[in-house]
């Protein structure tokens, strides 16, 4: 089965639940187990998350896309804004960084995707955004519906 979502909305902290449970639904017909489920609200929680509070500081004026591709039972997560940007890829890859301490962000964000998911790309260019691209083979091949 083959499948593509597109979604955007306002940078808004309200918006992370939204996206979680868009591509928890959209990703239901592969039966993915809970803790592959899991894993995959968690990813798009935080990479949601970061664009909302580290590329446009909650500017509810600017969108976040979210994009989910389903192949078998491979699946594609982009989540893309224009903001910011990330100075220095690989210092933020590293666990415990955080480019607002004082707002008592973990840090933790990129180690938690890399963790979870298969495979994760980070594209980004100061002040013209970021893009980060997450795969993740399911066990699960039995479809619930086709």
């Amino acid at each position: 089965m083959k499948n593509h979502m597109k979604i955007e909305f306002s940078s808004i902290s309200q918006n992370e639940s939204l996206a979680r449970v868009a591509v928890a639904s959209f990703i239901s017909p592969l039966n993915p187990t809970v803790d592959e489920l899991t894993d995959i609200k968690t990813v798009v929680s935080e990479a949601v998350t970061n664009a909302i509070i580290h590329g446009y500081e909650e500017n509810a004026e600017e969108k976040v896309i979210l994009e989910c591709s389903i192949d078998q039972s491979q699946i594609e997560i982009i989540i893309e804004d224009f903001g910011k940007g990330i100075e220095d890829i690989e210092v933020a890859r590293e666990p415990l960084y955080t480019s607002k301490p004082e707002w008592e962000r973990s840090g933790m964000g990129f180690t938690i995707m890399e963790n979870f998911m298969d495979q994760v790309d980070i594209q980004s260019k100061e002040n013209k955004g970021t893009r980060i691209t997450l795969s993740k083979q399911l066990t699960s091949t039995k479809a619930i519906c086709n």
